[in-house]
């Protein structure tokens, strides 16, 4: 089940914030795309069409969605972060090396994973990140 736009924008309401312009546009680029996004690339993305708005309501309106659950972070190297619109299941991610395609994928044993490595080391695990890159069917294709 994808979250959709009416959702967050309820949940939103729910919590008391405001639907202002700005934040609507944001919300709807993170949810209608397919590609995953850097707060830069969305920025860039909607100051075409939205000339007022700024790269902090970008940053904020992120930081919101992400702390709501709604989206999914991708580490793209070094410190930077891009984001999807997420799923409402606990879930990793396969990335294309080559086109950036992402992938969700389910694994039903991580939480037996992190109950274990809980136990064993005594450590308080709070989120994790699971990732492979690689190679898509039409990436892999190209490199023959």
């Amino acid at each position: 089940m994808k979250i959709t736009e009416a959702r967050v924008k309820a949940t939103l309401r729910r919590y008391g914030y405001k639907l202002t312009r700005q934040r609507r546009s944001i919300i709807k680029a993170v949810v209608s795309s397919e590609d995953r996004l850097t707060p830069a690339a969305l920025y860039n993305k909607l100051h075409q069409d939205y000339p007022d708005i700024g790269l902090v309501t970008v940053y904020r309106t992120l930081g919101l969605l992400d702390n709501l659950g709604f989206l999914c972070k991708l580490h793209t190297g070094g410190d930077c972060h891009a984001c999807t619109i997420g799923t409402p299941e606990p879930h990793h991610h396969l990335i294309c090396s080559g086109c950036g395609k992402v992938i969700d994928f389910f694994c039903r044993s991580m939480a037996e994973l992190e109950g274990n490595l809980a136990e064993e080391t005594g450590f308080t695990i709070k989120d994790h990140l699971l990732e492979f890159t690689g190679y898509c069917q039409n990436c892999r294709k190209d490199l023959m």
